[in-house]
């Protein structure tokens, strides 16, 4: 009987779309991912030979005979078989639907036969080729249009009689080679968003484990730096002494200290403190507040009679090991429980609030060099403030007074004097406590931005 190209077409199409229907739900099995990183096991072979061969044997059984040819889809298995596993994968599919090809007889079955065997076969020497992997969807669908054009050359040259055989090419060739190649584009297709996908989450676990190794170096560098932070406050006759540290982030550029001179014959008496506060944030800021600290205090050690003289050759060193630009304002003093004096260096930081309990006003302690770090040369002095019972000093990194609120007004030199001045008379460690509380209701929903550190001296 007579039957139109479009009505064959439409036919195969239909077959074709079963085929990769149970082709993508192969995808999707548990083993597809040992198939696109060729690593092919005996019994995944097998597997992809029993499903692209009962596949190649559906494309005959729902194919349409015209003139004593079956029109069909039967190629397209073995083709995706061998780009899938190999020549292997790919003959074994073959031999499958040509066997069952052979059963049906007709002047065509010899041709058709070796079509769906070679299908395999070549499918299979091109991924052998691309490297044991799909071919990507220009070869695939190259390879599947180039086929069927084999196939049909092999019925002109084996079909008999040859006037039936041109017949049934003619009216065959044009819908079996669109059919193969519209499916093969599918499944490549399919192939190419997995692939995709498969990438992505390779990417995105890379990611995660970039992540999760980071958080865990920022943990242990956190854990580090708080190992730098004094434990506990050591205190001296006639002083109540308490600070605090809250970072930004894991890590920070703020730090406080307190060291003891028990250790030298100067006597328990007195207390080196030092506040400071690192240009920058995480890691390398870190780092650098670590430098810093150390400096410093082993100078303190060295100069424990004068931080002008400390910190001088403190600024010295930490200018000559920082090739990162980076630097550190602070302030180092001297606290004496016989004298009840604070001999102070203020390198560039924040001037520390005196509050005076004879009239409840406020003085500053202000600046007497520059920031450490800036010039390897530069000059630091010295000075004191005498400390009566009930005086405060409340030393402070910036972070305490340009936290802002969520309309960007910062919290500013005169709400932290406020807040002193309401909390004077209590503990030196409730007064850091209602400080970071009228920090907190002040910036409200708005995100803490910068390191605050806090150190409060109250004179008994």
């Amino acid at each position: 009987m007579e039957f139109p190209i479009l009505s064959s077409l439409l036919v195969l199409l239909q077959m074709m779309c079963v085929i990769i229907v149970v082709a993508y739900l192969l995808t999707r099995s548990k083993f597809f991912p040992e198939v696109l990183e060729g690593r092919l096991t005996i019994k995944v072979q097998l597997i992809l030979i029993l499903v692209f061969g009962a596949l190649s044997v559906y494309g005959t059984l729902s194919g349409v005979e015209v003139m004593g040819a079956i029109v069909n889809v039967r190629d397209l298995g073995p083709m995706l078989a061998g780009l899938l596993g190999g020549p292997v994968v790919g003959v074994g599919a073959g031999l499958i639907g040509a066997a069952y090809r052979m059963s049906l007889g007709g002047f065509t079955m010899y041709s058709c036969s070796l079509s769906t065997v070679l299908a395999g076969f070549i499918g299979g020497l091109i991924w052998l080729a691309v490297g044991r992997k799909f071919a990507g969807f220009t070869i695939a669908v190259l390879f599947a249009v180039l086929m069927e054009g084999l196939h049909m050359l092999l019925t002109l040259a084996i079909a008999r009689p040859f006037d039936e055989a041109v017949a049934v090419v003619s009216t065959v060739a044009l819908p079996m080679i669109l059919a193969n190649a519209a499916g093969m584009a599918v499944f490549a297709f399919i192939i190419g968003n997995l692939q995709k996908e498969r990438k992505t989450q390779a990417e995105h676990d890379v990611l995660l484990r970039e992540m999760e190794r980071k958080n865990t170096e920022l943990a242990i560098a956190a854990e580090i730096q708080q190992s730098f932070l004094p434990k506990t406050v050591t205190q001296i006759e006639g002083y109540d002494i308490a600070a605090k540290s809250v970072m930004a982030k894991e890590v920070g550029g703020d730090f406080y200290d307190v060291i003891p001179f028990e250790v030298i014959p100067l006597g328990a008496g007195r207390l080196g403190v030092m506040i400071a506060d690192v240009s920058g944030k995480g890691i390398p800021a870190a780092l650098f507040m670590a430098l810093s600290r150390i400096v410093v205090r082993v100078n303190a050690m060295r100069y424990p009679d004068s931080p002008a003289e400390a910190v001088r050759d403190a600024n010295a060193i930490i200018c000559n090991d920082s090739k990162s630009g980076m630097f550190v304002t602070m302030l180092y003093g001297l606290l004496d429980s016989e004298t009840r004096t604070f001999t102070f260096v203020n390198a560039g930081h924040n001037p520390p609030l005196h509050y005076h309990a004879a009239d409840g006003m406020f003085s500053e302690l202000r600046a007497t060099g520059i920031a450490a770090g800036l010039m390897d040369d530069a000059e630091y002095f010295q000075d004191f403030v005498h400390l009566a019972p009930g005086d405060l000093l409340v030393l402070y990194t910036d972070g305490i007074t340009e936290a802002e609120n969520p309309t960007l007004e910062m919290f500013g030199v005169p709400r932290l004097r406020e807040v002193v001045l309401g909390s004077h008379d209590l503990p030196a460690s409730d007064i850091i406590r209602d400080i970071l509380s009228a920090v907190k209701a002040h910036a409200g929903s708005q995100p803490q931005s910068d390191d605050i550190t806090l150190m409060v001296i109250r004179s008994l």
